[in-house]
């Protein structure tokens, strides 16, 4: 039987105001400065007006290497009810992407505590099997942090108003200071093993342990983007919206 898919999805609380987080959105600029998932994006010239915006991205995986695709956007600024909708078709023809194509939405859902910012999106790996398992085991789940984590850094963006290039050396400077602090604890674990002193050699992996324990467990802090403070499933089932069904009929 052939395993289905399950669409990745994030949602995120942000008290901003709420034209600034579409702008901040939906901007090229503005976007690929919080998203890990993209390096670069281009708005391509449109067919016509009312057409959907056509789009260029890229991501720089390793130095010397640039993934980059294409893609369609649309959204609906203005509904009734007061939320905004935007979806997205994508798709990338280099042979080293694992991404052959894929498709998403975007919802903006003001509440009285702020805007529920919220994505579900799914694409198709290519390689054949080996793909479906690297994309399984590896790759998806990757997608999946990288979407929670840039979301809880544009949060901060703008809630807080620092900027998305500080926020990303604050990551790794929490995260620089954790493994530190549990290659010290493993370096004491050792240290404690070759001891002779049983009252040393008793004390000192206690202490390890709860060094390792503070480098795990320990949350980020407040001003630290973290993955784990987005909602990673819908607390109902989430209906597609109809701007992305007539976008993937189109």
């Amino acid at each position: 039987m052939k395993r289905q898919r399950k669409q990745l999805y994030v949602e995120a609380l942000i008290r901003a105001d709420p034209e600034l987080l579409w702008e901040r959105t939906q901007e090229p600029a503005q976007h690929q400065r919080w998203d890990l998932r993209f390096g670069e994006i281009d708005h391509l010239p449109c067919a016509g007006a009312g057409e959907p915006q056509r789009f260029r991205y890229a991501t720089r995986v390793l130095p010397f290497l640039v993934i980059a695709g294409t893609g369609v956007s649309a959204g609906e600024k203005r509904r009734p009810d007061g939320t905004r909708t935007s979806a997205l078709r994508f798709a990338s023809a280099h042979p080293l992407s694992l991404l052959a194509e894929g498709s998403g939405y975007w919802r903006y859902v003001p509440t009285g505590d702020g805007v529920r910012f919220l994505t579900g999106y799914d694409y198709t790996p290519r390689w054949g099997r080996f793909g479906a398992v690297a994309d399984r085991l590896v790759f998806r789940p990757l997608m999946g942090w990288a979407t929670a984590w840039s979301f809880d850094r544009l949060r901060l963006w703008l809630e807080r108003g620092t900027g998305p290039g500080r926020l990303l050396a604050r990551a790794l400077g929490e995260a620089a200071v954790r493994a530190v602090a549990a290659a010290g604890a493993v370096a004491l674990a050792v240290d404690a093993a070759g001891h002779s002193d049983d009252a040393v050699a008793g004390a000192v992996p206690v202490l390890a342990a709860a060094l390792l324990a503070a480098a795990v467990l320990l949350p980020p802090l407040p001003g630290t983007p973290a993955a784990r403070r987005c909602r990673r499933a819908p607390l109902a089932p989430v209906r597609t919206p109809a701007v992305l069904t007539a976008l993937e009929q189109s």
